[in-house]
């Protein structure tokens, strides 16, 4: 598949090299011939915004000023965050929606995503954990945020 942008079903953008990407949905694996940052540029165009600019959203709102989550889409709650630096040609993006359980597995983790699929990667348990918290971090406050307006 060329063009890929993210959807509501999409759990997880694992790097295969410089110019290609592993997405995982719930029901399916595709390879995607572009990067994974690639993927997560042209899906935060999709919705409105940039990559850059999510990140901006992000540390206005929370105050994270690096390897922040990114909401993708508002009506959906659709949050990504990253494994390691965006900036990294490695970064997994990680759909906070669908992560289940995180287990240490000697220095890496997997992740288990809640329809038994899972993935194993090259990052200590604490990283994904903390980026997991800020992830639900992000969440919380938008979610506030969006119960605030209703209220109005």
């Amino acid at each position: 598949m060329d063009n890929y942008e993210i959807n509501y079903e999409t759990m997880a953008i694992v790097p295969i090299n410089d110019n290609k990407a592993k997405v995982y949905e719930l029901d399916d694996e595709i390879d995607v011939n572009y990067s994974a940052r690639r993927i997560m540029e042209d899906s935060c165009e999709y919705f409105g915004s940039s990559l850059a600019g999510r990140q901006l959203g992000t540390t206005s709102v929370t105050g994270f000023t690096y390897k922040v989550p990114i909401l993708i889409e508002e009506s959906k709650r659709i949050i990504f965050f990253p494994t390691i630096s965006p900036e990294d040609s490695n970064c997994v993006w990680l759909a906070l929606k669908y992560v289940d359980i995180i287990h240490k597995v000697g220095k890496k983790v997997c992740i288990e995503f809640c329809n038994g699929k899972k993935i194993l990667l090259d990052v200590s348990y604490r990283t994904i954990n903390n980026q997991l918290l800020r992830a639900y971090q992000l969440d919380s406050i938008m979610r506030e945020r969006i119960e605030n307006i209703k209220n109005l």
